[in-house]
């Protein structure tokens, strides 16, 4: 059984703990500092750190944590291969803790992100997906997007998901001025707002939520899904 905790970090990063009785695994360091300290206090020995994509609010946290820890392996893609000892490619399977954990692309925000997706339960997929929203597409890819969104879409409903950052709340706003008014929506803003009043994260979400509330991932079509991004990314 996995214990999956969020680290806050800078002003809205969630670096992701994956908890094994006394091991840890760490996805997207954005530092290295509330990290060490979440670990010393849990009494856990750092296992390896997953590395969505190369920002920096994603990798700061790594060299340092290589020091303290000499021996983890670090996954990544080869776009960040300044910090990563495993290099893995899109639809590769590696084992840790016992799970089976799918490489899935998730291109379009930096041009070889990737997600991490355990024993089909848990995907940890970076800036790639919110809940309510979808990363930037820094890249112009847009069809890289569009399709990393149907990969997505293709998993199970009951699959949790874990983003990168607490971007909800702003997401919603978004998305309540672009979807036909629902019951679910409206009810998911409140709880979300309810929750960041009271200073707590809204994540994760999971797959079945997302297909009601998302519009990047009811989008049909690259145009409706290009034209939904440039609409967020003015709003």
């Amino acid at each position: 059984m996995l214990n999956i905790k969020p680290i806050l970090a800078l002003n809205d990063n969630y670096i992701w703990v994956i908890q094994k009785e006394d091991q840890a695994v760490i996805v997207d360091p954005a530092e290295a500092e509330p990290v060490l300290a979440f670990l010393a206090k849990n009494q856990l020995n750092l296992t390896a750190i997953l590395l969505t994509h190369n920002h920096h609010d994603h990798t700061d946290g790594v060299n340092t944590l290589k020091a303290h820890y000499p021996h983890i392996t670090v996954y990544g893609s080869e776009e960040c291969k300044a910090w990563a000892d495993k290099i893995v490619q899109p639809e590769a399977h590696f084992e840790l803790f016992g799970y089976d954990i799918r490489v899935i692309e998730s291109a379009g925000h930096t041009a070889q992100h990737i997600s991490y997706l355990w024993g089909n339960e848990y995907l940890f997929c970076g800036d790639a997906l919110f809940s309510g929203g979808c990363g930037r597409v820094f890249t112009g890819n847009y069809q890289a997007q569009f399709e990393a969104m149907q990969r997505f879409k293709a998993l199970p409903d009951f699959v949790e998901i874990f983003p990168a950052h607490e971007y909800t709340q702003s997401n919603l706003k978004f998305a309540v001025t672009v979807m036909p008014s629902s019951c679910a929506l409206l009810e998911y803003q409140e709880q979300v707002d309810i929750l960041r009043a009271q200073h707590k994260p809204t994540l994760p979400t999971t797959l079945y939520k997302e297909k009601q509330i998302n519009p990047f991932l009811r989008a049909t079509t690259l145009a409706e899904f290009k034209n939904l991004r440039e609409q967020k990314d003015h709003f």
